[in-house]
């Protein structure tokens, strides 16, 4: 891997392009000889990173929104209240040989267990889990993802 010289004159005009909003790609091929990745590592040495705005010309044209805070980020999502298994007739619960597409598929236990079975409820239109299982399926990245931070923690 050979190295990259770095002029001071090409330094000065890396700082101006990337003040300026060019990307990298861009500052690559203005400045020649280069890569985008030279560029990037260039930036990050110089302590340049903290632009985080693309260039005028990349970025899309949209009305400007008035700034409103998030109210969605501060309220926390609705618990998620699970039924209990629906029992069948005989009293046994939903298994892999008695579930329906009719029947939430939501597992519980441990699939090599024998009293592995499933929710069973009625499922919520266009998935296979009823309601409660399909809120806690589906929950949005940022709840997941502070979910999957706590558990850790512990």
């Amino acid at each position: 891997m050979t190295a990259m010289n770095w002029s001071d004159d090409r330094v000065e005009q890396l700082k101006t392009l990337w003040t300026e909003g060019l990307s990298a790609s861009q500052i690559a091929r203005a400045l020649g000889g280069v890569t985008r990745n030279a560029v990037i590592g260039k930036v990050h040495r110089l302590g340049l990173a903290g632009r985080a705005s693309p260039s005028r010309s990349e970025r899309p044209r949209l009305p400007m929104a008035p700034k409103v805070p998030s109210v969605r980020s501060h309220v926390p999502a609705a618990p998620v209240v699970e039924e209990d298994p629906l029992q069948l007739e005989d009293g046994s619960h939903a298994t892999v040989l008695t579930i329906s597409d009719r029947m939430c598929r939501w597992p519980i236990g441990d699939p090599a267990a024998t009293e592995f079975h499933f929710c069973g409820h009625s499922p919520k239109a266009g998935s296979p889990y009823c309601e409660a299982h399909a809120r806690k399926a589906y929950q949005p990245q940022q709840a997941r993802r502070s979910d999957h931070k706590g558990r850790m923690a512990g």
